[in-house]
């Protein structure tokens, strides 16, 4: 275990401190706060990742997860992952999002620009709550384990986490998700709400013969069978959108 003194955001949602001179990426915490932390890859010279076990000294826009099963609460190998803000407060989450970009755009482009990123208008995205930041994913992928459990995969691994909930998926994709339901042979289901058709939940199943995990869909169907060269789908329309 280590304590460390959290300096900066870096791209992907992880933030930068430093040990004995050596960079550290740690998820779960804010610039400006002391974490303990659990080293989980330190088999590169130039940079660690760790996880946030404990935080020592909170920043003050530090807030509950809006997502219960990814809180710093739980260990690492049970928190879901893919949504890495979601212990900050909004306005905070925009400046960091800001920085990254600012950074981005000189490193990359040599241009030096400060970047706002403001809240999104209601009437572009109803139904999300932007004060939480929810509500807003229209396309989700979740996982299946040997098992049947259906969940999103821990962060950086490839382990499913069971959840009861999905507040980042737009309300008609969370009532879409079998996360009650045991889906024994499938590989993953993908939960998407186009922009002109009935929300979908997607089955996907290992192609026989092969033993590779499916690529992300190009494509998509409402209330029909697809399939590809790596995986088959059955598809299963949701209810018509009001």
């Amino acid at each position: 275990m280590l304590e460390l003194d959290v300096e900066r955001i870096a791209h992907g949602g992880v933030a930068v401190a430093r040990h004995d001179g050596r960079v550290v990426f740690v998820a779960d915490a804010i610039p400006g706060e002391r974490v303990r932390v659990q080293v989980t890859d330190a088999g590169r010279d130039r940079f660690w990742r760790a996880e946030t076990i404990e935080v020592l000294t909170a920043s003050p826009d530090r807030r509950e997860h809006v997502w219960p099963e990814a809180s710093v609460d739980r260990a690492p190998e049970r928190r879901a992952g893919g949504a890495e803000f979601g212990h900050i407060g909004m306005a905070r989450q925009r400046a960091l999002k800001g920085e990254v970009l600012a950074d981005a755009l000189a490193r990359m482009g040599g241009v030096d620009r400060r970047v706002e990123v403001e809240p999104v208008e209601d009437a572009l995205a109803p139904g999300v709550d932007a004060d939480a930041g929810t509500g807003w994913r229209t396309r989700v992928r979740l996982h299946v384990a040997p098992d049947g459990t259906v969940g999103p995969y821990a962060a950086r691994s490839h382990r499913v986490v069971p959840v009861g909930s999905l507040p980042l998926a737009s309300a008609e994709l969370a009532a879409l998700a079998p996360l009650d339901r045991a889906l024994a042979g499938a590989d993953a289901v993908d939960l998407v709400a186009p922009s002109d058709g009935d929300p979908a939940l997607v089955v996907r199943t290992p192609r026989i013969g092969t033993r590779t995990r499916p690529r992300s869909p190009n494509a998509w169907a409402t209330g029909a069978s697809r399939s590809s060269a790596t995986d088959s789908g059955r598809c299963i329309a949701g209810p018509p959108r009001p």
